[in-house]
């Protein structure tokens, strides 16, 4: 760690109701460790989607915290027919309605109207704005130069020093990739850095699209590359280090709309790798994950720290235990699997100094 400052985690999720969960129930250790970043996923009826956003923010973001949002995934268009304004706006007003201070996200490529919008909610919620960079392989942005960033911050009426700075590098699909996009990240750094942000962040996700093809019935290790990558931008950079970033245990790319119900599944974090059991639907509802539980808690993987390590632990040791009368579906796994991921890596980061 260079310079002496504390590393961050800046988790970006999805802003589900399994994201949600976890971010809840996190403990003040690991709560004054990290600095969430919130996706909005698209949805058919857009209003609906960010009433909902925002009255899960609202049950799950404590009031002293600061929640960094990513409306980009939605159309930048009004509303509803006869409302004033876009996403960004209707997402100021209602959070701010619900006391959730929020802090929005910008692109140097978003057209001026979503940049007002930002810059009123930057001003309504004196949080400032993160500008998100990506270097990512499927979808490349050139880098901003130094007439662009001054005129975002114009719109904005900000100062770098009010302002966090992502790099985004996408999906880390392979060790070539990895190797390429911690390049790419690196010269994003040495090329935005000098400018004096409030925070800087490089981060990427590793984890497969789904669960397709998995083997049933025991663990599968998937390297996490995009700890690998952060590694790499550290020792190929010679600025202050940048916190870590990640997907959590999702794939970066906004999901798909899949139907039916899946097969038990956790996605559990280990130093080196996410360790995936997925289990084959045998018994009457989602009792095997039950014993996918109690297969969890016997393995290698479950930490000395067993449940205490995070509240989505204590729910699987309950599992294992069989100390619930339901296992739960596919929020409740999605959610104890983030708790736990949550937990390791700031962790990790704030003891071993990696992620």
């Amino acid at each position: 760690m260079r310079w002496g400052k504390p590393l961050a985690y800046v988790p970006i999720l999805k802003g589900k109701a399994g994201e949600f969960s976890a971010l809840g129930h996190v403990t003040p250790a690991v709560r004054s460790h990290i600095r969430p970043v919130m996706e909005l996923v698209p949805d058919p009826d857009v209003r609906d989607a960010l009433e909902t956003f925002c009255d899960r923010a609202m049950d799950a973001v404590p009031q002293d915290a600061v929640l960094t949002v990513d409306s980009g995934a939605i159309p930048a268009v009004r509303v509803l027919e006869g409302d004033a304004g876009g996403p960004t706006a209707r997402l100021s007003e209602s959070l701010g309605f619900r006391g959730v201070a929020m802090c929005p996200v910008v692109r140097h490529t978003d057209e001026r109207d979503a940049l007002v919008e930002a810059a009123r909610a930057a001003a309504e919620h004196e949080r400032g704005a993160c500008l998100r960079v990506s270097v990512a392989v499927d979808s490349p942005q050139c880098l901003p130069d130094h007439a662009q960033i001054r005129a975002l911050l114009r719109v904005l009426r900000l100062e770098p020093e009010e302002m966090d700075l992502l790099i985004d590098a996408g999906p880390v699909e392979s060790e070539i990739e990895r190797d390429r996009l911690a390049d790419r990240a690196v010269l994003a750094l040495e090329a935005l850095a000098s400018w004096g942000w409030r925070h800087e962040c490089v981060a990427a996700g590793a984890f497969p699209v789904n669960l397709t093809g998995f083997p049933r019935g025991r663990a599968t290790p998937v390297t996490r590359r995009d700890a690998q990558l952060w590694r790499r931008v550290l020792d190929g950079y010679c600025g202050r280090s940048p916190d870590f970033g990640d997907f959590g245990v999702t794939h970066p790319r906004m999901p798909v709309n899949s139907r039916g119900t899946p097969d038990p599944n956790m996605r559990y974090t280990t130093p080196d790798a996410w360790q995936v059991f997925v289990y084959p639907r045998v018994r009457s509802g989602n009792d095997d994950f039950f014993l996918l539980s109690a297969d969890l808690v016997d393995s290698p993987h479950w930490p000395a720290t067993g449940a205490r390590t995070s509240w989505g632990d204590a729910r699987l040791k309950e599992c294992a235990n069989r100390q619930r009368r339901k296992a739960g579906g596919g929020t409740e796994w999605r959610a104890w699997a983030t708790s736990h991921h949550l937990a390791v890596v700031s962790s990790n980061l704030a003891t071993l100094g990696h992620p």
